[in-house]
Protein backbone atom coordinates (compact mmCIF):
# COMPACT_ATOMS: atom_id res chain seq x y z
CA UNK A 1 0.00 0.00 0.00
CA UNK A 2 1.41 3.40 -0.93
CA UNK A 3 1.86 6.03 1.75
CA UNK A 4 -0.83 8.20 0.21
CA UNK A 5 -3.40 5.39 0.18
CA UNK A 6 -2.47 4.35 3.72
CA UNK A 7 -2.84 7.89 5.03
CA UNK A 8 -6.51 7.90 4.03
CA UNK A 9 -7.11 5.41 6.85
CA UNK A 10 -5.68 7.80 9.44
CA UNK A 11 -8.80 9.66 10.45
CA UNK A 12 -11.23 9.42 13.32
CA UNK A 13 -10.89 8.10 16.86
CA UNK A 14 -8.19 5.51 17.47
CA UNK A 15 -8.17 4.02 20.95
CA UNK A 16 -4.83 3.70 22.73
CA UNK A 17 -6.12 0.47 24.18
CA UNK A 18 -5.27 -0.72 27.69
CA UNK A 19 -3.63 -4.10 28.11
CA UNK A 20 -5.69 -6.34 30.44
CA UNK A 21 -3.69 -8.45 32.89
CA UNK A 22 -4.51 -11.48 34.99
CA UNK A 23 -5.29 -11.00 38.69
CA UNK A 24 -1.65 -11.16 39.78
CA UNK A 25 -0.42 -9.13 36.80
CA UNK A 26 1.89 -11.90 35.64
CA UNK A 27 0.24 -12.47 32.25
CA UNK A 28 -1.75 -10.64 29.60
CA UNK A 29 -5.42 -11.63 29.72
CA UNK A 30 -5.90 -12.44 26.04
CA UNK A 31 -9.61 -13.21 26.33
CA UNK A 32 -10.32 -9.81 27.90
CA UNK A 33 -8.22 -8.10 25.25
CA UNK A 34 -10.30 -9.74 22.51
CA UNK A 35 -13.51 -8.72 24.26
CA UNK A 36 -12.31 -5.13 24.56
CA UNK A 37 -11.48 -5.00 20.86
CA UNK A 38 -14.90 -6.34 19.91
CA UNK A 39 -16.57 -3.75 22.16
CA UNK A 40 -14.59 -0.92 20.59
CA UNK A 41 -15.49 -1.95 17.07
CA UNK A 42 -19.16 -2.28 18.03
CA UNK A 43 -19.06 1.19 19.63
CA UNK A 44 -17.67 2.82 16.48
CA UNK A 45 -14.00 3.26 17.34
CA UNK A 46 -12.18 3.92 14.07
CA UNK A 47 -8.97 2.07 14.87
CA UNK A 48 -7.03 0.18 17.56
CA UNK A 49 -3.59 1.11 18.89
CA UNK A 50 -2.04 -1.71 20.96
CA UNK A 51 1.21 -1.47 22.90
CA UNK A 52 1.32 2.27 23.38
CA UNK A 53 1.96 4.11 26.63
CA UNK A 54 -1.63 3.46 27.71
CA UNK A 55 -1.10 -0.22 26.92
CA UNK A 56 1.82 -0.33 29.38
CA UNK A 57 4.27 -1.23 26.64
CA UNK A 58 7.20 -0.32 28.89
CA UNK A 59 6.50 -3.29 31.17
CA UNK A 60 5.57 -5.85 28.53
CA UNK A 61 8.20 -8.39 27.63
CA UNK A 62 9.12 -8.57 23.96
CA UNK A 63 7.15 -11.80 23.64
CA UNK A 64 4.10 -10.21 25.30
CA UNK A 65 4.39 -7.11 23.13
CA UNK A 66 4.41 -9.21 20.00
CA UNK A 67 1.57 -11.38 21.28
CA UNK A 68 -0.65 -8.36 21.98
CA UNK A 69 -0.03 -6.98 18.49
CA UNK A 70 -0.73 -10.36 16.88
CA UNK A 71 -3.93 -10.90 18.87
CA UNK A 72 -5.11 -7.40 18.02
CA UNK A 73 -4.51 -7.84 14.31
CA UNK A 74 -6.16 -11.28 14.28
CA UNK A 75 -9.18 -10.13 16.28
CA UNK A 76 -9.71 -6.96 14.28
CA UNK A 77 -9.49 -9.01 11.07
CA UNK A 78 -9.32 -5.97 8.82
CA UNK A 79 -12.48 -4.31 10.12
CA UNK A 80 -10.62 -1.18 11.28
CA UNK A 81 -6.97 -0.13 11.01
CA UNK A 82 -4.44 -1.29 13.59
CA UNK A 83 -1.59 1.06 14.51
CA UNK A 84 0.87 -1.17 16.37
CA UNK A 85 3.13 0.42 18.95
CA UNK A 86 6.64 -0.38 17.76
CA UNK A 87 8.94 2.32 19.09
CA UNK A 88 12.09 2.18 21.15
CA UNK A 89 15.03 4.31 22.25
CA UNK A 90 17.20 1.86 20.32
CA UNK A 91 17.02 2.15 16.55
CA UNK A 92 17.78 -1.55 16.12
CA UNK A 93 15.02 -2.54 18.55
CA UNK A 94 12.54 -0.19 16.87
CA UNK A 95 13.33 -1.82 13.54
CA UNK A 96 12.78 -5.28 15.04
CA UNK A 97 9.39 -4.35 16.52
CA UNK A 98 8.33 -2.58 13.33
CA UNK A 99 9.28 -5.58 11.22
CA UNK A 100 7.18 -7.75 13.50
CA UNK A 101 4.18 -5.40 13.17
CA UNK A 102 4.55 -5.58 9.40
CA UNK A 103 4.94 -9.37 9.44
CA UNK A 104 1.71 -9.98 11.38
CA UNK A 105 -0.33 -7.61 9.24
CA UNK A 106 -0.71 -4.37 11.21
CA UNK A 107 -1.76 -1.44 9.04
CA UNK A 108 0.68 1.03 10.61
CA UNK A 109 3.52 1.14 13.13
CA UNK A 110 3.57 3.85 15.81
CA UNK A 111 7.14 4.97 16.39
CA UNK A 112 7.95 7.14 19.41
CA UNK A 113 10.79 9.63 19.70
CA UNK A 114 13.64 7.80 21.47
CA UNK A 115 13.34 8.39 25.21
CA UNK A 116 16.06 8.74 27.86
CA UNK A 117 18.97 9.12 25.43
CA UNK A 118 17.51 12.42 24.09
CA UNK A 119 18.87 12.51 20.52
CA UNK A 120 19.42 15.75 18.63
CA UNK A 121 17.08 16.62 15.76
CA UNK A 122 19.49 15.04 13.25
CA UNK A 123 19.46 11.88 15.33
CA UNK A 124 15.66 11.82 15.24
CA UNK A 125 15.67 12.12 11.46
CA UNK A 126 18.27 9.36 11.18
CA UNK A 127 16.34 7.12 13.58
CA UNK A 128 12.97 7.37 11.84
CA UNK A 129 14.50 7.18 8.38
CA UNK A 130 16.37 4.01 9.34
CA UNK A 131 13.14 2.41 10.61
CA UNK A 132 11.25 3.39 7.46
CA UNK A 133 14.07 2.21 5.18
CA UNK A 134 14.24 -1.18 6.90
CA UNK A 135 10.51 -1.93 6.63
CA UNK A 136 7.59 -1.66 4.23
CA UNK A 137 4.86 -0.72 6.71
CA UNK A 138 3.51 2.87 6.87
CA UNK A 139 4.84 4.65 9.95
CA UNK A 140 3.13 7.12 12.26
CA UNK A 141 5.57 9.20 14.29
CA UNK A 142 4.82 9.83 17.96
CA UNK A 143 5.96 13.04 19.61
CA UNK A 144 5.30 13.17 23.36
CA UNK A 145 7.98 15.33 24.99
CA UNK A 146 6.36 15.06 28.42
CA UNK A 147 7.29 11.38 28.39
CA UNK A 148 10.54 11.36 26.44
CA UNK A 149 12.21 14.71 27.24
CA UNK A 150 12.82 15.29 23.54
CA UNK A 151 10.55 16.95 20.99
CA UNK A 152 10.54 16.89 17.20
CA UNK A 153 10.48 20.42 15.85
CA UNK A 154 8.22 21.09 12.85
CA UNK A 155 11.15 21.21 10.41
CA UNK A 156 12.26 17.77 11.62
CA UNK A 157 8.76 16.42 11.06
CA UNK A 158 8.78 18.00 7.59
CA UNK A 159 12.05 16.25 6.77
CA UNK A 160 10.74 12.89 8.00
CA UNK A 161 7.50 13.37 6.05
CA UNK A 162 9.52 13.39 2.84
CA UNK A 163 9.98 9.63 3.29
CA UNK A 164 7.21 7.80 1.38
CA UNK A 165 6.46 5.45 4.27
CA UNK A 166 6.28 8.08 7.04
CA UNK A 167 2.64 9.06 6.69
CA UNK A 168 1.56 10.81 9.86
CA UNK A 169 2.23 11.87 13.42
CA UNK A 170 0.57 11.53 16.80
CA UNK A 171 1.31 14.90 18.36
CA UNK A 172 1.07 15.08 22.16
CA UNK A 173 2.61 18.51 22.63
CA UNK A 174 -0.77 20.19 23.31
CA UNK A 175 0.72 23.13 21.39
CA UNK A 176 -1.54 24.31 18.57
CA UNK A 177 1.16 26.61 17.17
CA UNK A 178 3.50 23.62 16.89
CA UNK A 179 0.78 21.50 15.27
CA UNK A 180 -0.24 24.27 12.88
CA UNK A 181 3.35 24.61 11.69
CA UNK A 182 3.56 20.86 11.04
CA UNK A 183 0.34 20.89 9.03
CA UNK A 184 1.51 23.93 7.08
CA UNK A 185 4.98 22.52 6.33
CA UNK A 186 4.12 18.90 5.53
CA UNK A 187 2.44 17.48 2.39
CA UNK A 188 -1.38 17.59 2.29
CA UNK A 189 -1.63 13.81 2.67
CA UNK A 190 0.51 13.77 5.84
CA UNK A 191 -1.91 13.08 8.70
CA UNK A 192 -1.74 14.77 12.09
CA UNK A 193 -3.56 13.07 14.96
CA UNK A 194 -4.00 14.52 18.43
CA UNK A 195 -2.22 12.73 21.24
CA UNK A 196 -4.03 14.79 23.90
CA UNK A 197 -7.72 14.26 24.60
CA UNK A 198 -8.05 17.93 25.57
CA UNK A 199 -7.01 19.19 22.14
CA UNK A 200 -8.96 17.00 19.72
CA UNK A 201 -11.48 19.63 18.68
CA UNK A 202 -8.95 22.48 18.42
CA UNK A 203 -6.64 20.26 16.38
CA UNK A 204 -9.44 19.33 13.98
CA UNK A 205 -10.10 23.04 13.46
CA UNK A 206 -6.56 23.63 12.15
CA UNK A 207 -6.46 20.59 9.87
CA UNK A 208 -5.87 17.56 12.08
CA UNK A 209 -7.68 14.34 11.21
CA UNK A 210 -8.43 12.69 14.52
CA UNK A 211 -7.00 11.38 17.77
CA UNK A 212 -5.19 8.48 19.35
CA UNK A 213 -7.20 8.60 22.53
CA UNK A 214 -7.03 7.55 26.16
CA UNK A 215 -10.60 8.76 26.79
CA UNK A 216 -11.88 6.43 24.07
CA UNK A 217 -11.16 3.53 26.41
CA UNK A 218 -14.12 4.70 28.49
CA UNK A 219 -16.46 6.49 26.05
CA UNK A 220 -15.53 5.11 22.62
CA UNK A 221 -18.81 6.06 20.96
CA UNK A 222 -18.70 9.69 22.11
CA UNK A 223 -15.05 10.12 21.15
CA UNK A 224 -15.71 8.75 17.66
CA UNK A 225 -18.84 10.89 17.30
CA UNK A 226 -16.88 14.04 18.14
CA UNK A 227 -14.59 13.54 15.15
CA UNK A 228 -17.31 12.36 12.78
CA UNK A 229 -19.58 15.28 13.71
CA UNK A 230 -16.82 17.76 13.03
CA UNK A 231 -15.96 16.16 9.69
CA UNK A 232 -19.65 16.21 8.73
CA UNK A 233 -19.76 19.94 9.36
CA UNK A 234 -21.80 19.68 12.57
CA UNK A 235 -19.41 21.79 14.59
CA UNK A 236 -21.95 22.55 17.30
CA UNK A 237 -22.43 18.83 17.95
CA UNK A 238 -18.65 18.33 18.04
CA UNK A 239 -18.27 21.22 20.48
CA UNK A 240 -21.03 19.85 22.71
CA UNK A 241 -19.31 16.46 22.90
CA UNK A 242 -15.95 18.13 23.54
CA UNK A 243 -17.28 19.82 26.66
CA UNK A 244 -19.28 16.76 27.64
CA UNK A 245 -16.21 14.51 27.88
CA UNK A 246 -13.73 17.14 29.09
CA UNK A 247 -14.33 16.33 32.79
CA UNK A 248 -13.56 12.67 32.08
CA UNK A 249 -10.34 13.60 30.31
CA UNK A 250 -9.36 15.74 33.29
CA UNK A 251 -9.83 12.90 35.80
CA UNK A 252 -7.99 10.43 33.55
CA UNK A 253 -4.85 12.54 33.89
CA UNK A 254 -4.99 13.36 37.62
CA UNK A 255 -2.53 10.50 38.09
CA UNK A 256 0.03 9.10 35.69
CA UNK A 257 -1.57 7.51 32.64
CA UNK A 258 -2.63 4.68 32.47
CA UNK A 259 -3.35 4.43 36.22
CA UNK A 260 -6.76 6.19 36.11
CA UNK A 261 -7.91 4.78 32.77
CA UNK A 262 -7.20 1.22 33.92
CA UNK A 263 -9.38 1.91 36.95
CA UNK A 264 -12.07 3.43 34.72
CA UNK A 265 -12.19 0.45 32.37
CA UNK A 266 -12.38 -1.79 35.44
CA UNK A 267 -15.36 0.26 36.67
CA UNK A 268 -17.05 -0.58 33.37
CA UNK A 269 -16.42 -4.26 34.12
CA UNK A 270 -14.24 -4.73 31.06
CA UNK A 271 -10.87 -5.51 32.66
CA UNK A 272 -9.26 -5.86 36.07
CA UNK A 273 -7.79 -2.84 37.81
CA UNK A 274 -4.31 -4.30 37.60
CA UNK A 275 -1.25 -2.32 36.54
CA UNK A 276 2.35 -3.46 36.56
CA UNK A 277 5.05 -1.99 38.76
CA UNK A 278 6.37 0.58 39.15
CA UNK A 279 2.83 1.90 38.55
CA UNK A 280 0.40 1.77 41.46
CA UNK A 281 -3.38 1.44 41.50
CA UNK A 282 -5.49 4.59 41.36
CA UNK A 283 -6.12 6.38 44.64
CA UNK A 284 -9.57 6.04 46.24
CA UNK A 285 -10.28 9.72 45.52
CA UNK A 286 -9.54 9.22 41.82
CA UNK A 287 -11.79 6.17 41.66
CA UNK A 288 -14.66 8.07 43.29
CA UNK A 289 -14.24 10.92 40.80
CA UNK A 290 -14.19 8.43 37.94
CA UNK A 291 -17.39 6.79 39.17
CA UNK A 292 -19.19 10.12 39.23
CA UNK A 293 -18.05 11.28 35.81
CA UNK A 294 -18.69 7.86 34.20
CA UNK A 295 -22.21 7.84 35.66
CA UNK A 296 -22.86 11.19 34.01
CA UNK A 297 -21.75 9.89 30.63
CA UNK A 298 -23.15 6.35 30.45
Amino acid sequence: MSGTNAAEKLRGSFVAIVTPFTEDGSKVDIDQLKELIEWHIAEGTNGIVPCGTTGESSTLTHDEHKQVVEVTVDTVAGRVPVIAGAGSNSTAEAIELTRHAQHVGADFALSITPYYNKPEQEGLINHFTAVADATDIPIVLYNVPGRTSVSMNPLTVKKCAEHPRIVGIKDATADLNHVSMIIDLCPPDFRVLSGDDFTVLPLLSVGGKGVISVTANVVPKLQAELVSAYEAGDHERAKKIHYQILPLAAVLFTETNPIPVKAAVAELGRCRNVVRGPLTKAKAKTIEELKMVIASLT
